[in-house]
């Protein structure tokens, strides 16, 4: 008997006939004395849809009216849920992120969850229901929907089962586990049976696909349980877990692409205190990300600055730049969207020395033009030019042996 919460994401209830299936596994462990929280996505491409609609009634959509738009989605899903649920004779209720508690800032399509009061979720489990909950959204402190960003819903259901102390927390997608890269990049890539926090945090902030970050870190933090497995199969997934010292053995653990990023770069910068606050700043009022960062210096006390920021925000931050570069006396601003960031992430990193030197050396083999290096104790990332990107990790993941057991992996 357990207390458990399951996340299931859009491709997972894209159909009638998928939400059905997925009800008829929550009757059976109802049947089984187990409390079920279940947290929905909206409908594989739903979200897209919504978007899309928006754009066409508004170039620039008001980011309020956006959440409030593209929260629909998952509240269809949590309804006929709790709709399947009930016609198969298992009460059931659904709840829309604020009736389940779910308290957020007020950034509006990227809110980050401040608390969750979990006193309705409890209430309706001791009625012996199943509690279908709306992931992906909550209310900020005026009342006003928000919505979490893509992933959200992980995020959702981490948060969750921190608030109601649950056994699991079981995120179910359309892939059988984490694995030591993108299987359809490298078809001999390998599911791994487990996996630190801080590992699955550094994969999923450099393009790994299978969590949101910030659910991670949520359950890192909480000393949440994950398991991330498929909805289509009985087959064991991967669990996230805090780390121990056998993780340490595996020198590198997974690699990981991203090519959802773009490049800029400030030339010919007076290279004085402040400056880099005044060329970054802009970008984060903005709610722009920045994730690696380079400075070079000039001679003549000039310097130049690139930084890179996700595709998407790409022209928004060189309009930015263009205004910060007149006022701060830059020469140019520089962009380049046709790169990919490609990384290896790995705990035992932290005691085996050379990793670098052979990421290094194994691109250089392939002539692969590194642009800039960003490291931590347990990841090292390189900006490459994005048409190599594939090709890169197919030979890192070779370089590291990582499609081999521990045994037989890389020294």
């Amino acid at each position: 008997m357990a207390l458990m919460v399951r996340k299931y994401g859009g491709s997972s209830v894209a159909d009638l006939e998928k939400i059905r299936n997925i009800a008829k596994q929550l009757v059976d462990l109802r049947r089984e004395g187990n409390d079920v929280v279940v947290v929905l996505s909206a409908m594989k491409g739903e979200t897209d849809r919504l978007i899309n609609l928006a754009k066409e009634i508004n170039a620039r959509p008001n980011s309020r009216e956006m959440d409030c738009l593209v929260s629909i989605g998952e509240q269809t899903t949590v309804s006929l849920m709790a709709m399947a649920l009930i016609g198969m004779g298992q009460d059931a209720v659904s709840l829309l992120g604020h009736q389940a508690g779910i308290h957020t800032d007020n950034a509006f399509g990227s809110a980050r969850i401040e608390n969750v009061d979990a006193s309705r979720v409890r209430d309706e489990l001791k009625k012996g229901r199943v509690v279908v909950v709306a992931g992906f959204q909550g209310i900020d402190p005026d009342e006003n929907i928000t919505t979490l960003g893509r992933g959200g819903s992980d995020t959702t259901a981490v948060a969750l089962a921190a608030a109601v102390s649950a056994d699991i927390c079981e995120i179910f997608t359309d892939v059988t586990g984490v694995f030591t890269t993108d299987p359809n990049v490298v078809p001999k890539a390998r599911k791994l049976d487990r996996i630190s926090y801080d590992e699955m945090m550094e994969m999923a902030s450099l393009g790994a696909k299978i969590l949101e970050i910030r659910s991670v870190e949520y359950a890192k933090n909480c000393n949440v349980p994950l398991h991330v497995r498929s909805t289509f199969s009985d087959e064991q997934g991967t669990m996230v877990v805090k780390e121990d010292k056998d993780m340490e053995k595996q020198v590198v653990s997974g690699v990981a692409y991203d090519k959802n990023e773009a490049r800029l770069t400030v030339t010919k910068v007076p290279d004085r205190p402040g400056i880099a606050y005044k060329i970054l700043k802009p970008i984060s009022d903005a709610n722009i990300v920045v994730d690696m960062i380079i400075q070079n210096t000039r001679a003549e006390d000039m310097t130049d600055i690139s930084f890179t920021v996700p595709k998407k925000d790409f022209q928004t931050a060189m309009e930015l730049l263009q205004g910060t570069a007149k006022e701060i006396g830059a020469t140019r601003v520089l962009g380049d969207d046709n790169i990919s960031k490609v990384s290896i992430v790995g705990v035992g990193m932290r005691n085996h020395p050379g990793v670098a030197t052979e990421m290094f050396g194994v691109l250089s083999q392939h002539n692969i033009n590194i642009m800039m290096i960003s490291t931590s104790e347990i990841k090292i990332s390189c900006v490459i030019d994005e048409k190599y990107t594939e090709l890169a990790v197919r030979v890192l993941h070779d370089a590291f042996g990582l499609d081999k057991e521990l045994k037989e992996a890389h020294p």
